[in-house]
């Protein structure tokens, strides 16, 4: 394996490490309601971090930007905004799935098309079929991984409630579950618009790079275009909860909520700025298998936090079957889409 790709995976492997736990504040995050917490997470994630890692490490920053075409601006503006949207769709999936299913479909659809679709995009006639061949399967055997551990969790769930989520929605036949899954299946589709933000507004980077920034740094002037576009629902839905819950209070006291809620930005900022440095190390098909490995590496991290703080003690022997099942196959994945990069 090349040194170049080995840093890619390690870098991309602690960028899953920091997603895959960025969450994990919340679950102590006792005093604030969860849109309090998440107008807070989206500030600092969304805009904060973004602006100034750009602004600390790309030179000529707004020159980079003023030299763009507005179609050059838009592309990755236009995809935050649909990964935000998929944001607040996931939600409203959540409740009116479970968090079971609408977790395997929107998880499964985001990792899919993400990995996919900017290898054929971007890169089809510099892949051989042998090459397809091996990153397909590593898709397949990583969905597949996403279901048996989804389906562990979602027994886990009914038999136990234990666990950071309790919604274990019941739903029924009918127009009303058919529209419930259609809605999942149109947030899973829109769910990996942020790696297509980073995929395809790589004229960012490419006109930073022209502008005297390396490659690596020249990646950080790319998410605070994209991830403007994805503050703006997030941002917008977190006002209509405080409003309709009358939240607003709850922001006093400041903390700890405060804190915890920072702490979930930055470390899921910090995860897509590695993913973006791994990105530059996996060479040419970066921003596919690094999506890939990165789904893969978040993936298995939350079900290790999972069983480190106890969610899953007292659950089924089944529901630790599958899940086993899952990391073994998310394992082999992860070994597949490697191979498929060489």
């Amino acid at each position: 394996m090349a040194p170049s790709m080995s840093i890619g995976i390690v870098l991309t492997l602690l960028a899953g490490l920091m997603s895959g736990n960025c969450m994990l504040p919340m679950k102590f995050n006792k005093r604030w309601q969860w849109e309090n917490t998440w107008l807070v997470f989206s500030v600092v994630s969304l805009i904060i971090i973004p602006w100034a890692l750009a602004l600390g490490l790309v030179d000529r920053l707004f020159d980079t930007y003023g030299a763009l075409t507005p179609l050059q601006i838009a592309i990755p503006l236009l995809f935050g905004a649909g990964w935000g949207i998929a944001q607040v769709l996931f939600g409203i999936s959540v409740q009116r799935l479970g968090l079971g299913l609408a977790y395997a479909i929107i998880v499964g659809l985001g990792a899919l098309l993400g990995t996919l679709v900017p290898l054929f995009v971007q890169h089809r006639s510099q892949v051989s079929t042998y090459t397809l061949l091996e990153i397909i399967a590593g898709v397949v055997v990583m969905i597949v991984g996403i279901g048996l551990s989804t389906w562990g969790g979602q027994i886990r769930e009914r038999r136990g409630r234990e666990g950071i989520y309790n919604t274990d929605a019941q739903p029924t036949g009918g127009s009303g579950y058919i529209g419930a899954v259609l809605l999942a299946i149109v947030c899973g589709v829109m769910a990996p618009m942020l790696n297509f933000s980073f995929a395809f507004g790589q004229d960012i980077a490419h006109q930073a790079v022209l502008l005297g920034n390396s490659e690596l740094r020249a990646a950080y002037a790319v998410w605070p275009i994209g991830l403007a576009g994805g503050f703006l629902p997030n941002f917008a839905y977190s006002l209509y909860l405080l409003r309709k819950n009358q939240s607003w209070s709850m922001f006093k006291p400041i903390a700890p909520g405060m804190y915890l809620s920072i702490l979930m930005g930055a470390l899921w900022m910090g995860a897509f700025a590695l993913y973006g440095m791994s990105s530059t190390y996996l060479g040419s098909f970066g921003t596919s298998i690094g999506w890939g490995l990165f789904q893969i590496f978040m993936i298995m991290t939350a079900i290790l936090s999972g069983v480190i703080t106890g969610e899953w003690k007292n659950a089924p022997g089944r529901s630790r079957l599958l899940l086993v099942s899952g990391f073994a196959c998310l394992t082999c994945a992860t070994a597949l889409l490697a191979i498929g990069n060489h």
